[in-house]
């Protein structure tokens, strides 16, 4: 059998091409803009609060362009295009005649009915042949008929009246449902007859020539070029180096700020004339005295810099900290703009201090996160994060003469009656702006330390160079909570995975999230699902933020970074009840490192930041230590031969308790003799052990 390919002349099967071709592109974008996001800030519930700042309606309008931003209109303009064409095309396949290959039917081509018998069908295709025999018909010029056209189809009226009367070619029609026997196999390809006719080749050609050579190489750059523009902390490269060369090991609060001004983001957001537009007045108003926050340095800094985006970026941004009101529509509007800009800039400068390693640019990088996200200097007092208020009431709260700040908690520590006689009053707050801000205040997380501890998982000691992990045992205790429960010490344990679970015990993935519950009478394992805390409460910011936890150690003695941050957002217990109260659940942190190669005690610094709220942080020290392999090896076999024995009454404990009976001890030969000398019964050993390791029990 052979294989005919042949074009589609009438283009009947070109539109089955081109649905495939579009389906393939919009089907997955589809998916892509359809899919459910998540990213934690479209998942993670909100803290209540009916608090408006002023100029809320430029932070909601800022809000709704980075949308716009994020949704990528020229994605869902493909989508709609590509629907279009799909549809079209299946109108063209509905409506359009389409030739289809008929089986071969001799009584159709003959005219004569199905029961004709074959007298009759020689009868009638006599009757034809004299009608039909070249020798007897001429061709008609009205009709455009040929001598060739007349010819086959005599053929096909004598094949059809053989395909009835002779035996053979019977055959070959039953068999194979034509006279010919076996047909060729036809592939219609799906393009117009027209694109290959003689002439059309050079067109042809040229867009073979522009779509692979032209348009295609273009896509391919266009998307490696693209992706190349940025790190993967989703900031340009360029961005990236400008702020590399900014870095300096002391650098800090203002210091950071001005090197995030230096980001090629924001010559993209002040494009044009926007550089320059307002940027007189913008300096004045952020160089004023009331701006406090600003050093004679930084003040200096501001003005000696030479590129105008950069200048006016800054400006903006220290505006957007120290919620200056610019008295210009535009300019403020660009304030709120600047803000979410910088924060994405700070993941890169996180990550360059990370790379020197130096303990006060990798917090300074995480408070100059707050300060964007809070709109509130990082030398400002924390009080500010709470609604309503102001620096006015923050120096009649704190005290006109005070030297340090009062973080929210201890604030709320403060007696009702004393906050009240404090933030109430004339040019302070009203009892409605009080209300608002304790409500708020209430529902911050802040995450308090129970526990910290390093562990080796299965092992009763840490040893040089072992994988160890450090577990932190934290609650969210909200600030102000009242009848605060006492920590379970069975929460503050720390249970290691299961021996299956050989992800986790070889440190690719955290254990198995389960917990057991009771379902009549018996143990059912269920998967805990991972919870997050509420969105930052920050009216002033832009865009949503799911807060983030930032654990590391510190060598506080060098100004160094022990062990790199570990980043949570999700937790393992829920941390509020149905009803949105605290639950206090112990929440349980861990990060894995290699312990250091040498035997003893190493002193750390261990710092859990929040890069959300200013005041949640904590530092406490901890001490890792290291035992030598050998002394290590020794205790656990000492543990082990203190095993109670399997027919002892601690044996038995022991069996209840853990569902497994104790190994029996191997006794040598000298005690087994001395012991049948001393007591051939053998009572008064077995009740020295029992007595012994009964105690040990209780």
């Amino acid at each position: 059998m052979s294989s005919d390919y042949t074009y589609d002349e009438q283009g009947q099967f070109f539109p089955f091409f081109i649905l495939t071709l579009s389906g393939l592109v919009t089907l997955p974008l589809t998916y892509n803009l359809l899919r459910p996001s998540k990213d934690l800030e479209n998942t993670a519930p909100r803290i209540k609060s009916d608090f408006k700042p002023e100029h809320a309606d430029l932070v909601e309008a800022q809000k709704r362009k980075r949308l716009r931003k994020e949704r990528r209109i020229k994605r869902i303009i493909t989508v709609i295009l590509g629907y279009i064409v799909m549809a079209w095309m299946v109108y063209l396949i509905l409506v359009t005649a389409r030739t289809t290959t008929k089986s071969y039917d001799p009584y159709d081509i003959l005219g004569v009915s199905r029961s004709a018998d074959e007298k009759a069908i020689s009868r009638h295709y006599k009757r034809l042949s004299l009608v039909y025999h070249p020798d007897k018909i001429r061709p008609d010029p009205a009709k455009n008929e040929t001598v060739e056209m007349l010819n086959d189809r005599f053929v096909e009226l004598t094949k059809a009246y053989k395909a009835l009367t002779d035996e053979e070619i019977r055959n070959n029609y039953l068999q194979y449902g034509h006279p010919d026997g076996k047909q060729s196999f036809s592939i219609g390809i799906a393009l117009p007859k027209l694109i290959v006719m003689d002439g059309n080749g050079k067109y042809v050609l040229l867009v073979y020539g522009a779509l692979l050579g032209v348009l295609l190489p273009y896509i391919v750059g266009k998307w490696w070029y693209g992706s190349q523009r940025y790190t993967k902390e989703r900031v340009l490269v360029a961005s990236a180096g400008n702020i590399f060369r900014e870095y300096k090991d002391d650098i800090t609060d203002n210091g950071i700020i001005g090197a995030l001004a230096s980001g090629e983001e924001f010559k993209d957001m002040l494009k044009g004339d926007k550089a320059e537009s307002g940027l007189a007045k913008l300096e004045n108003k952020v160089l004023a005295e009331e701006s406090s926050f600003l050093s004679a340095k930084d003040r200096e800094s501001l003005k000696n810099l030479d590129s105008v985006t950069r200048r006016k970026a800054l400006a903006l941004l220290w505006a957007y900290i120290g919620r200056v009101d610019l008295g210009d529509a535009a300019l403020n509007a660009e304030k709120y703009e600047a803000a979410p800009v910088a924060l994405a800039l700070t993941e890169a400068f996180t990550a360059i201090a990370l790379a020197f390693g130096n303990l006060r640019p990798i917090i300074g990088a995480f408070k100059a996160s707050q300060s964007l996200i809070q709109a509130v200097p990082a030398t400002s007092s924390p009080l500010l994060q709470l609604p309503n208020f102001t620096d006015e009431v923050v120096k009649a709260v704190e005290g006109a003469d005070s030297k340090t700040h009062l973080t929210v908690q201890k604030f709320m520590h403060l007696s009702d009656s004393e906050r009240r006689s404090r933030a109430v009053g004339a040019g302070l707050l009203t009892e409605k702006q009080y209300t608002e801000a304790i409500s708020v205040a209430q529902q911050l997380p802040a995450l308090e330390v129970s526990k910290a501890f390093f562990k080796v998982m299965g092992e009763k000691s840490v040893t040089p160079s072992s994988l160890v992990q450090l577990v932190v045992k934290a609650r969210f205790i909200p600030p102000g909570c009242k009848d605060i429960p006492a920590v379970n010490q069975l929460d503050l344990e720390d249970i290691d995975p299961d021996e299956d679970d050989l992800d986790a015990l070889m440190g690719r993935k955290p254990a198995k999230n389960r917990a057991t519950k009771m379902v009549d009478g018996k143990k059912v394992e269920v998967k805990v699902e991972k919870v997050q805390p509420p969105l930052a409460h920050a009216p002033y910011l832009a865009r949503d933020h799911s807060p983030r936890w930032n654990i590391f150690l510190a060598d506080a003695k060098q100004g160094k970074m022990a062990v790199p941050p570990f980043t949570f957002t999700t937790f393992d217990k829920p941390i509020l009840n149905e009803a949105g109260q605290p639950t206090f659940n112990v929440q349980t942190l861990k990060m894995q490192f290699q312990a250091p190669p040498q035997v003893g005690a190493f002193t750390f610094i261990l710092n859990m930041i929040c890069d959300s709220y200013l005041g949640l942080d904590t530092q406490l020290p901890i001490t890792l230590h290291v035992e030598d392999p050998a002394k290590a090896a020794a205790l656990e076999e000492e543990d082990d031969i203190s095993e109670p024995d399997e027919d002892s009454i601690a044996g038995q404990m022991q069996a209840l308790k853990t569902g497994q009976a104790p190994k029996k001890k191997t006794r040598k030969a000298s005690d087994s003799s001395s012991e049948e000398e001393s007591d051939t019964d053998g009572d008064a050993g077995d009740t020295s052990d029992t007595n012994t390791e009964t105690e040990d029990e209780d």
